[in-house]
């Protein structure tokens, strides 16, 4: 008997639901009957209002992020990390409903009333999601649940590790389905587990699609470490759980975190960037300030718009096709800052002394001005405020051949400004495209509000001071 996955996820938002109606019926009784600060209320707005603050508590924990990767939850985590969202939660409610109503007729009971709902859709809230976890648990043990599960390596590291899961981490739900191998070594992992050899590591990709693998647990030996870049390539952009085995340097250095007490000790490399809530805040700060920036400065960008059609000939506006997340194309809006037809002889990066850019665009791109329309492409979703500087597929091409990480910066939505384009400025050739990637990979693996806030400051000092590069 198996579960799908897909159940399993409405099982545990419907608990959710559940405890949220309840622990709503039960506090509205509390408060009519113990408090003693509300008047009757009918049936309906009583039903109502339980259907709408369930809704609400399920989008919280949306946005809080507990519905991501549910299976693997410590119920210990998933109470501490509870209580914050419950809270927060909590403070939005009694802004909006108990706020001045009727029946509150001090402070003291304000806050009275609103400690009250807080312990008690707690208790609600966190008795149903450490039962349905347990209950999530349980279903992993029996193998009901399972994750098809890739081990690349066929050496001594792959062997103990096999060994040491399938003996000593039931509890991690892992299908081992087969292997791939780096190249010859002197244990047959084939011959010692029965696991099937599906391959070369470098035809990962077609395993994973045509297993449906989940996880994938790097074994490999230190003397094969110099493969590790090339397999983070192939597994980019999927959607994996992926794993290395430690060795006792990265140990003793505290790189190593158990998801469980008794669990084989594993680094897990970090798929999600930024938590839930920065994400939303992100995008919604995204499209707050893009709005503003066109509408508060449209007489400003008018007044650009004209003097760039007076001190030139040709649009005023420049569409380029660039790459954005996930390797989709898209069209890139721009001031136009060079001369048209500036790249007839085909794709060419522009340099410090170029004579293709007009006199008013090499001052727009020194206050990064000729960047101001792709605020509309941030709206649309194609682009974020900060994130890596998009580029044409002919110059990817060429980065790729030098640098094949750079297929890790598609993990993200191109931005305005950049780490890379604070730090480095305008690259004039591939080489310098490289050596700004670095600042870029930085950048992704340091993803926060905060840096975000940074990277701003310094591009509109960037903007003043008309320092761009």
């Amino acid at each position: 008997m198996t579960i799908s996955k897909k159940a399993i996820r409405i099982g545990y938002i419907t608990s959710d639901i559940l405890a949220a109606t309840l622990g709503w019926l039960f506090f509205f009784w509390y408060r009519n009957n113990i408090i003693g600060d509300l008047k009757p209320t009918i049936f309906f707005s009583l039903f109502y209002s339980s259907v709408t603050i369930s809704i609400f508590w399920c989008l919280v924990y949306g946005f809080w992020g507990f519905y991501k990767d549910y299976f693997r939850k410590s119920r210990i985590k998933e109470i501490y990390f509870l209580a914050s969202s419950v809270l927060f939660g909590i403070i939005i409610i009694f802004l909006f409903l108990i706020w001045d109503d009727d029946g509150t007729e001090s402070y003291q009971k304000y806050y009275k009333t609103t400690a009250t709902y807080f312990f008690i859709h707690l208790i609600f809230a966190a008795f149903f999601k450490v039962w349905y976890l347990t209950l999530v648990k349980k279903l992993i043990w029996h193998k009901v649940i399972n994750f098809p599960t890739l081990i690349v390596g066929n050496g001594p590291a792959a062997w103990d590790i096999f060994h040491d899961i399938n003996n000593n981490s039931r509890q991690l739900g892992l299908n081992f389905i087969g292997f791939v191998s780096l190249g010859e070594t002197s244990i047959s992992m084939e011959t010692k587990t029965l696991l099937p050899d599906l391959g070369h590591y470098r035809e990962m990709e077609r395993v994973i699609d045509d297993f449906k693998i989940e996880q994938v647990i790097l074994a490999i030996e230190a003397t094969d470490h110099q493969h590790l870049e090339e397999i983070l390539n192939i597994t980019e952009g999927k959607k994996l759980i992926i794993s290395i085995l430690p060795d006792i340097y990265q140990i003793l250095l505290g790189l190593v975190r158990v998801q469980h007490v008794f669990g084989t000790p594993l680094i897990e490399i970090r798929q999600d960037l930024m938590p839930v809530w920065q994400m939303v805040i992100k995008r919604a700060m995204d499209i707050v300030v893009s709005i503003l920036v066109l509408v508060v400065g449209s007489p400003f960008l008018l007044t650009v718009a004209i003097i760039t059609k007076l001190t030139s000939k040709g649009p005023v506006l420049f569409f380029q096709e660039r790459i954005g997340k996930d390797g989709i194309p898209f069209k890139i809006i721009k001031f136009r800052s060079m001369y048209t037809d500036a790249e007839k002889q085909g794709p060419s990066l522009s340099s410090s002394h170029d004579s293709r850019i007009t006199s008013f665009g090499r001052f727009m791109r020194k206050t990064r001005i000729d960047e101001f329309p792709q605020f509309y492409n941030v709206i649309i979703g194609e682009m974020s405020l900060v994130g890596p500087r998009p580029e044409r597929q002919f110059f990817i091409d060429k980065i790729m051949e030098k640098a094949p990480h750079y297929r890790h910066l598609n993990r993200v939505r191109p931005g305005i400004t950049s780490l890379g384009q604070v730090k480095y400025g305008y690259a004039e050739n591939v080489d310098e495209m490289v050596r700004r990637l670095k600042f870029d990979i930085i950048y992704i693996e340091n993803m926060s509000l905060g840096m975000d806030f940074r990277i701003l400051i310094y591009t509109i000092l960037t903007v003043l001071g008309a320092k761009g590069k």
